[in-house]
């Protein structure tokens, strides 16, 4: 009988290893052919190597956010422009899923900006996923910083993924946030994990890290017992009217790098390559997923900023030959 990916994943988070900074950071100073070379080897053992997962992400509730994340153009502190709207009623969200389905998507992400939320906005939140996972797609969703009650309520609901980046490793992270503490992300994907649902973290990189803080945040998250199933890997969407508007472009190389040295040390996880996409030629995205990334968020909107558009993205996979990813047990 054969095995499924689910069943594999299983096995193989059961011999789970724990990576020290340093051997991370050896993972990043190899040779790129060399690097390629493994995280190819470790992708082709899990996956199959042409399947991407399609996600749709939508923004229910934009702007007007209290956290102080110096990326984020929807964060109160910040001159981005993004307007503070009320939330999505769940029509809206139903009649977008759809979309998104009928796209190709199989994943459908709602995502909230608030610090966390309320009761009323619980509520809501719980009728969006029990609609939307009724349509036969994967829910998730990404609504700040969560209590015991609030993460039985997914559960209940069927949510599958709860998605809380950790956005850079622990010594990094005073530079770019200061209104809410690392641990207070850790504890909210405790929770998440404690109640049953799958984890979807990851982070940015390209905010000013050196290489030891990125290999850091790279420990953090190969270092939860288990991994996250999900692993979304961004690239600095720079906004003029954030802290980090000014900041350095990193070279894409570097980025393609990131996507090898998550895949190999998470190897059933699906990489996400996520934010910052809009802005690589499709050569780098193509190296992307020959690094390992196998997932992507698929549509014309990511959040406040742009994603390339439905069409490009179907050309560059035929280019490719990559294709969805639709049986959720391959």
């Amino acid at each position: 009988m054969q095995t499924t990916h689910a069943e594999t994943a299983r096995n193989a988070k059961s011999k789970q290893r724990q990576w020290s900074i340093a051997e991370i950071e050896a993972l990043f100073k190899l040779s790129f052919s060399d690097l390629m070379y493994r995280a190819q080897q470790i992708h082709r053992e899990h996956f199959d190597p042409n399947a991407v997962q399609l996600s749709t992400l939508l923004s229910i509730k934009t702007g007007g956010c209290t956290e102080d994340c110096g990326y984020c153009t929807q964060s109160s502190y910040h001159s981005a422009g993004v307007e503070n709207t009320q939330m999505l009623d769940v029509e809206e969200v139903l009649k977008a899923a759809k979309a998104a389905q009928q796209a190709g998507a199989g994943r459908f992400c709602m995502g909230a900006a608030w610090r966390e939320p309320s009761e009323s906005d619980m509520k809501t939140v719980v009728e969006m996923v029990k609609e939307v996972r009724a349509l036969g797609m994967e829910t998730c969703a990404t609504l700040g910083m969560l209590n015991d009650e609030q993460t039985e309520q997914l559960r209940v609901a069927g949510l599958d993924y709860y998605n809380h980046n950790l956005d850079t490793a622990p010594e990094f992270y005073g530079n770019i946030i200061s209104t809410r503490d690392y641990q207070d992300r850790i504890d909210t994907l405790e929770r998440v994990r404690k109640a049953g649902m799958n984890v979807c973290s990851g982070g940015i990189i390209g905010m000013g890290e050196n290489l030891t803080q990125r290999a850091g945040l790279v420990a953090q998250l190969a270092n939860m017992d288990p991994y996250p199933e999900s692993v979304p890997i961004n690239n600095l969407v720079k906004v003029e009217g954030t802290p980090l508007a000014e900041t350095e472009d990193i070279d894409p190389l570097d980025f393609v790098r990131m996507i090898a040295v998550a895949r190999i040390t998470m190897p059933t996880a699906f990489v996400r390559l996520s934010a910052g996409r809009g802005e690589m030629s499709d050569a780098v995205q193509a190296l992307c997923f020959l690094a390992g990334a196998n997932s992507i968020f698929y549509g014309d909107q990511l959040l406040t900023t742009g994603n390339p558009e439905v069409e490009r993205d179907r050309t560059l996979m035929n280019k490719l030959g990559l294709y969805p990813l639709t049986d959720k047990n391959h």
